[in-house]
């Protein structure tokens, strides 16, 4: 599966990976660069499902590299910024920003931004739209639906238990530490929350697997943390 990927425009590295953390949790690719040059080149690969753009970059301000991003290709652009006033937001618009988010913000309202831009430009808000297939159709991973089926048996999994599985499954091959998943599939930072992936884990086998003390789909990888094994279909 290659979709999109969100760019998050951005020089400040701890606001950055919070976005990041949260986009990635809510099923986005997510991709990070630091300032205007950099980020230009990057959304000219594959063009972005969106841009999130820091105003005040260390290169360039953030409103002529909107004009350069319009240039590219037609995709929305949030701007994040400290800059407040009326005149400031209105100027943003008026540049082509479609939304305009002042920090401090809330990560979930980020979120919920994200979802709305897409969906008034006529994209999905739910990413990855295409079900991901393993093993010759013995596993299908719908995160459109939130349906998981396994040898063409519908599985009933909380949507914790699919988030999880659904980190793991994207990305078949890849070892996920517990923190990884929790920042991937959830999103946020949890005290303890080892032995609850743990718990998720057991349960997600108990439902996928044919002998889930013996497992094919999610193996553990002692001393570090889970890794999907599943051969993706093409």
């Amino acid at each position: 599966m290659s979709e999109a990927p969100i760019l998050i425009v951005e020089d400040d590295l701890k606001i950055a990976r919070i976005m990041k953390i949260y986009l990635e949790g809510a099923g986005y690719r997510v991709l990070h660069r630091s300032n205007a040059s950099d980020a230009l080149e990057e959304a000219k690969k594959p063009m972005p499902l969106l841009v999130l753009l820091d105003l005040m970059l260390p290169d360039r301000s953030g409103e002529d590299l909107l004009e350069d991003l319009q240039d590219i290709g037609d995709f929305p652009v949030i701007m994040v910024t400290a800059r407040a006033s009326e005149e400031e937001r209105v100027a943003g618009f008026a540049a082509g920003a479609d939304d305009y988010i002042v920090k401090p913000f809330s990560p979930r309202e980020l979120v919920w931004r994200v979802k709305a831009v897409l969906r008034r430009h006529g994209k999905s808000d739910i990413p990855g739209t295409s079900p991901l297939s393993y093993n010759d159709g013995d596993l299908v991973i719908d995160s459109g639906t939130y349906e998981v089926k396994r040898a063409g048996v519908y599985v009933e999994l909380t949507p914790t238990e699919f988030k999880v599985l659904f980190t793991l499954a994207r990305s078949p091959g890849t070892v996920f530490s517990r923190d990884q998943i929790v920042d991937h599939a959830l999103g946020y930072q949890y005290e303890g929350y080892d032995r609850t992936v743990d718990a998720h884990i057991k349960n997600i086998r108990q439902k996928i697997e044919d002998d889930p003390k013996h497992p094919h789909y999610i193996l553990t990888i002692y001393g570090v943390g889970y890794r999907f094994s599943g051969k993706p279909d093409v």
